[in-house]
């Protein structure tokens, strides 16, 4: 029997193969983890389907593997009997057998043209649900020209998700090069080692996404960074102070929880930094729950769990929390849902170093605050020169949603959230 690998949740058709527990050989169990696979920042373990003796391993460590691949082949068990794909016509074999390869900005459009060329063509409504059928009349979508999945043809919503998708990446397709202007060019691959000796590491899965994704907010988002300074000295003690009955309850308090309830204070004051702009509808999306994202430094880049509710939580349980999170983002062993649905992101470089920096934001969210590390300074309090713990905060907003005195405001306010932090609130 083959096992092969499962639909792994909603957008993800691949993945990257990290490590193979089993060898030939062995036994497994059915639900029993074979293999370690690296897909959209996060690394899951992917469980046999059936129980046997390895007889044959498909993939290795590195190689990258999609939905219905096979990844290892069972002995002892009786094989599954599997019906023969139906020929296609001799006709369309030849056609493409003569037919060149396509240029890469040709495929997404002629997906589209073959998905509407083998969808079936009845004379009789499409088989699909009266409330599928119904979606379709408002969306103008025709679903004769949408391949269903199911048993007879039968059409559901991931069928028409996929045709979509499909036309999106049509849509999405390069406009050629008008008569006289000149292409961007491909970058240049320059030979280093001709100047000295080089090492090459190959850029990982997890790297390649986060570059997209900073990307899509480099290039989408019309950016702009208020900076300005915050008075820690007021949290340091408290924080001092309670440590160790936060000990006693085996949880290390550090200054991020604090930092998470002045910001979700903050936020429920201003909820237009706790949204998100839906460019198809033309719409702002107001949440009102606070999902808080922290921006982890790990071996492998940056990855972003959330903390959700933080404003229902107590600090006690943002302290357990972040520490679960965390050592589960630095293992690797965090999973895509944990680092889903956040509303706003915090990225920490304190206990690096640094002072103030331009964080980019995290869509869809429409902010994200940036904190240095804290320093002794001398600073005028009540006409007297004083030491403070001085702490450099950047926030980055989207200016399509955010003006910048609403910026100014929220800045102003989340000062004042963190130099009157209430001692109640730390109090277990």
């Amino acid at each position: 029997m083959d096992v092969k690998l499962p639909k792994l949740g909603e957008g993800s058709d691949s993945g990257v193969v990290v490590g193979i527990f089993v060898n030939v050989g062995d036994t497994v169990a059915k639900d029993q983890p074979i293999l370690e696979l690296e897909n959209e920042k996060a690394v899951a373990s992917i469980p046999s389907t059936a129980a046997g003796v390895v007889e044959k391993i498909h993939v290795k460590a590195g190689e990258k593997v999609g939905v219905g691949q096979r990844l290892i082949t069972l002995a002892g068990g009786a094989a599954p009997v599997t019906a023969a794909p139906a020929p296609k016509p001799a006709a369309k074999k030849a056609a493409v057998k003569a037919a060149p390869a396509p240029e890469p900005e040709e495929v997404a459009e002629e997906e589209v043209e073959e998905s509407a060329e083998e969808a079936p063509h009845p004379v009789a409504a499409p088989v699909a649900s009266p409330s599928l059928r119904r979606m379709a009349r408002e969306l103008g979508i025709d679903l004769t020209k949408v391949h269903g999945s199911e048993a007879g043809g039968r059409i559901v919503t991931s069928d028409v998700r996929a045709y979509l998708a499909k036309l999106a990446k049509a849509a999405a397709k390069p406009a050629p090069v008008a008569a006289g202007a000149t292409a961007k060019p491909a970058a240049p691959q320059i030979d280093f080692s001709q100047f000295g000796p080089i090492l090459k590491k190959p850029v990982t899965q997890l790297r390649k996404v986060i570059a997209r994704r900073m990307s899509e907010s480099w290039n989408t988002v019309a950016r702009v960074t208020q900076f300005d300074d915050i008075d820690f000295t007021q949290l340091g003690e408290l924080r001092k102070k309670y440590a160790p009955a936060y000990e006693a309850k085996g949880v290390k308090l550090t200054l991020t929880p604090f930092v998470l309830k002045a910001v979700a204070a903050t936020l429920k004051a201003h909820p237009i930094f706790n949204s998100s702009l839906d460019e198809v509808a033309n719409e702002i999306i107001l949440k009102e729950y606070v999902h808080l994202g922290i921006a982890v430094d790990t071996d492998q880049g940056l990855m972003v769990p959330i903390i959700r509710d933080v404003d229902k939580k107590s600090l006690l349980d943002l302290a357990k929390e972040l520490e679960q999170l965390a050592a589960k983002a630095r293992d690797r062993k965090i999973t895509a849902d944990e680092m889903k649905g956040g509303t706003f992101t915090i990225s920490n470089q304190g206990a690096i170093g640094g002072a103030h920096f331009t964080p980019i934001i995290n869509l869809p969210e429409v902010a994200i605050l940036g904190l240095g590390r804290g320093a002794m300074k001398a600073v005028v309090r009540d006409g007297q020169i004083v030491a403070r713990l001085m702490t450099p905060i950047a926030l980055s907003y989207d200016h399509r949603v955010i003006d910048g005195g609403s910026a100014a405001r929220f800045t102003v306010d989340l000062v004042k959230a963190f130099e009157n932090f209430s001692e109640d609130a730390v109090k277990i």
